[in-house]
């Protein structure tokens, strides 16, 4: 799979994704994974910065809120499109444009900082993509991204609860399947029943690689490891956000932030 393929599923899953994210849907990204994301953040305000695979441009404006000059980066135009009309309508000085990570069409040493949100285990040769990550850094500028943590969020991967429904382990396999733009299709779990079954489920490629993998690529691009987070609920946010409890037992994000040297 390339990414063409990578972009007409991306494309197709846009419009539904933003519906239902913006309408507070996605619960593990706003109550946990993106609060956990900027925190973990260095300070941004004046730097350049790129979002790749900026999505419909929720989190490039929760970065730009924090003093960056933002530009987004995505593969799907619709998600593009929506991102575009918010800026419109609340101007941040966000730019967006069209395109994919294994070819960035910037030159070199052009931004401070790039950020991923979620959207790296899902590009095609993710090597190449942190290749162009290096070239268009400025000296000492950084990448700081999430996936799904390769250790606990394998291709197979069930919780396990117990009577009541709480999470108390999780069970995993095919770690060392590294299988390129395997299909995975569902939606946003805390969408109503009855209204999430008649969604066409999300079409997504995901590209899961090992955790050795993802520091051989890392480390393979010229980039250093300075950072490593795993986002856990608190006691709080698990009680009044119990979609997110998982995160208790075992860790469902991994962030990871890389510098130029």
């Amino acid at each position: 799979m390339n990414a063409n393929d990578v972009a007409a599923h991306w494309e197709n899953n846009a419009e539904t994704w933003t519906v239902y994210s913006r309408a507070g849907y996605d619960r593990y990204r706003d109550a946990l994974n993106t609060p956990a994301f900027l925190n973990m953040l260095p300070p941004v305000a004046g730097l350049k910065g790129l979002d790749l695979g900026c999505g419909e441009g929720s989190n490039t404006r929760a970065v730009a809120r924090l003093g960056a000059r933002m530009t987004g980066l995505d593969i799907a135009p619709t998600f593009l499109r929506y991102a575009r009309e918010t800026e419109a309508g609340d101007p941040l000085g966000i730019e967006y444009v069209l395109g994919n990570g294994q070819s960035i069409d910037f030159p070199g040493a052009s931004f401070d900082f790039v950020t991923a949100f979620m959207s790296m285990m899902d590009m095609a040769d993710q090597q190449s993509v942190l290749n162009e990550i290096e070239r268009i850094l400025r000296p000492k500028g950084f990448l700081q991204f999430s996936i799904l943590h390769p250790c606990f969020v394998p291709p197979t991967r069930k919780n396990i609860r117990n009577e009541k429904g709480e999470p108390i382990a999780v069970q995993i396999a095919d770690y060392f399947d590294e299988t390129d733009g395997r299909i995975e299709r569902w939606v946003f779990s805390s969408i109503p029943a009855e209204e999430r079954a008649a969604l066409a489920p999300f079409s997504i490629p995901r590209f899961h690689r090992t955790l050795s993998s993802w520091v051989s690529m890392i480390i393979g691009a010229g980039l250093v490891i300075e950072a490593f987070g795993e986002p856990m609920a608190s006691s709080e946010v698990a009680l009044a956000e119990p979609v997110v409890a998982d995160t208790r037992v075992a860790p469902i994000f991994l962030h990871i932030r890389a510098r130029r040297t």
